[in-house]
């Protein structure tokens, strides 16, 4: 990986993201982005991708340095090799496994939720330890369709803590729902009831649950939304054209 373009077209991999959707998102074509992956990304951009996909504009721009922020580089202090001291945890991401809506095997035409095979996505342990999330417990999912936009677009990849599947009311959850993945606000109600709440309310209503449907309809909370790769859909008006 030598150059900008290349270390771009690497990070929207890991975040499952295309060149056509990251275009989309930054209000420029796809020709735009091809560009960039060929002769880098321009100078007048990097501080704003860098931020956005949540790494440090030095490597993005050179390759040179620490990947995440907050992390500590090679350059600044003894490796641990030299010092004889345990590799810091913060120090390293972690491949999480990557779970999705597939067909179900018995030939109904359900799906289901399960782990894909030889696909994961890189998450930094510094994320992790910042909100307590222990790293055997993170899995990835994606956001299907458009009922949690704009806060969370429609091919989006989130990170879910397994570990935490206990309701906090307006939290985002990832849940199966008969066999379907769903990302959704949820609150409880007496008697163990749910309500299932979309970001995008005007065209998805509120859903109410009673205990009943809730097993009827085998809902079943797989944990806690912690981490999503959404970009921001309106790059602010300038008072002139850059130079692409």
């Amino acid at each position: 990986m030598n150059t900008s373009g290349d270390r771009l077209k690497a990070l929207l991999r890991e975040c499952h993201l295309t060149a056509s959707d990251f275009a989309a998102n930054r209000r420029v074509t796809p020709q735009h982005v091809n560009n960039w992956f060929k002769r880098g990304i321009p100078m007048a951009r990097l501080d704003e991708i860098a931020e956005l996909l949540c790494v440090n504009s030095r490597w993005l721009r050179t390759g040179e340095g620490v990947k995440h922020p907050g992390l500590v580089s090679s350059n600044d202090e003894k490796s641990p090799a030299q010092t004889g001291q345990p590799k810091p945890a913060n120090a390293c991401d972690i491949d999480a496994p990557f779970y999705n809506e597939t067909l179900h095997p018995d030939g109904s035409g359900k799906t289901h939720v399960v782990k894909i095979p030889d696909c994961t996505v890189r998450l930094s342990c510094s994320t992790l330890q910042a909100l307590d999330v222990s790293p055997d417990q993170a899995i990835c999912a994606p956001m299907i369709g458009n009922s949690m936009a704009h806060r969370i677009q429609d091919g989006s990849t989130v990170a879910i803590d397994r570990s935490l599947t206990q309701i906090v009311d307006g939290e985002i959850y990832a849940l199966e729902q008969d066999g379907m993945l769903r990302i959704k606000y949820l609150y409880r109600l007496p008697n163990n009831g749910l309500r299932i709440r979309s970001h995008n309310c005007l065209e998805y209503p509120d859903e109410v649950f009673d205990a009943t449907e809730v097993h009827a309809q085998q809902i079943r909370i797989l944990g806690w939304v912690f981490w999503w790769s959404t970009l921001s859909q309106r790059r602010p008006p300038v008072p002139y054209k850059l130079d692409e």
